[in-house]
């Protein structure tokens, strides 16, 4: 009994030793602000899958100050106002510091997760880095969100002429979303991530899109009711992104918190395909298969659009093109190499 009772007061003292050594450790670290995005705030899985990334970034050489915004435009303006060392944003939101990765959001460019998982890891390869990197910027991880699909609030919204007039909720700063808005004849309703959810809930927008995982935070249902639907058709691939201030982190921080992010990605992805899986089947709105090559070719043109107007990047698109056909080798773009 005396023998265990001694073991116990060593182990203590072990224990305690190596909470003081980590302690001491982390207090002679730097100390850098990394500001959150997540539209849930503290309990969002944004800012809790961060907290494990904290606890990752000490070996990688940085004492990480966790700060959540609920609203993506303050988290921006913070970050370029440079009160935060760091930010995680929407891809589409990356585009004034990386217009390489910001095209990862282009429309209709990933066919299925697989594709955005080798995407991932291809980019978390360092010889990747160097597209990583635009002046004092480096993109230091990319994570899924999930496919984004189009919610109607009436199921006969099924096709882009039932969708000619009809309003959708459009995010104002995408510039993709209002090249599609009018290819389809549709009216834009400028809305942000906060906005769009309650004007599609309330009926003052016909049409909106987001990927499966707002489903329930943003109660979508209300809007569907027992008209409304979503119509499973991937019109881009939304993800996130941490945008570093380079200068500000230790060598190879960036390259670590990408393999890391890579590393995780199986984790994340479980939580969109749960998101997908419990939407109830009486939501999903099958398209035909003519409509789904039509409008996988609309896309196309309005990506093919975008790049001549200088907002999407040729390198990023040739790269997802080479994804696309190494899928389906046989699929007419692949033939016609407008984007390879």
């Amino acid at each position: 009994m005396h023998l265990i009772k001694q073991f116990s007061t060593l182990f203590l003292l072990l224990l305690s030793l190596c909470f003081a050594s980590f302690s001491i450790h982390a207090q002679e670290l730097p100390t850098r602000s990394f500001c959150i995005f997540d539209p849930i705030g503290e309990k969002g899985p944004a800012y809790q899958g961060m907290l494990d990334y904290k606890a990752a970034a000490l070996e990688w050489g940085a004492l990480l100050d966790l700060n959540v915004y609920t609203n993506e435009a303050v988290a921006l303006a913070d970050f370029k106002a440079g009160h935060c060392d760091a930010v995680g944003l929407t891809g589409t939101r990356i585009r004034p510091f990386n217009k390489f990765t910001a095209t990862i959001e282009a429309v209709g460019a990933i066919d299925d997760y697989d594709q955005m998982r080798k995407l991932v890891g291809m980019l978390a390869n360092p010889k990747a880095s160097k597209y990583m990197i635009e002046g004092d910027y480096e993109v230091a991880g990319i994570m899924p969100a999930g496919a984004v699909f189009v919610f109607v609030r009436d199921k006969a919204i099924n096709s882009v002429e039932a969708a000619a007039g009809k309003r959708l909720a459009t995010i104002d700063y995408d510039v993709a979303s209002i090249k599609v808005v009018k290819h389809i004849g549709a009216t834009m309703v400028p809305v942000s991530i906060a906005t769009f959810a309650p004007r599609f809930n309330n009926g003052y927008v016909d049409l909106a899109y987001a990927p499966a995982i707002a489903y329930k935070p943003f109660e979508m249902y209300k809007g569907m009711g027992d008209k409304g639907g979503i119509l499973r058709f991937n019109l881009a691939q939304m993800n996130g992104q941490l945008i570093l201030r380079k200068d500000r982190f230790p060598a190879q921080f960036g390259q670590k918190s990408r393999e890391y992010a890579y590393k995780n990605f199986p984790k994340a992805l479980e939580h969109i395909l749960e998101a997908e899986k419990n939407i109830p089947e009486k939501y999903w709105v099958d398209l035909s298969k003519e409509k789904h090559t039509k409008y996988k070719e609309m896309l196309r043109q309005v990506r093919i659009e975008l790049k001549d107007e200088g907002i999407y990047d040729p390198r990023m698109l040739k790269i997802l093109f080479k994804l696309r056909c190494r899928a389906n080798p046989s699929h007419y773009e692949c033939v016609e190499n407008l984007e390879g």
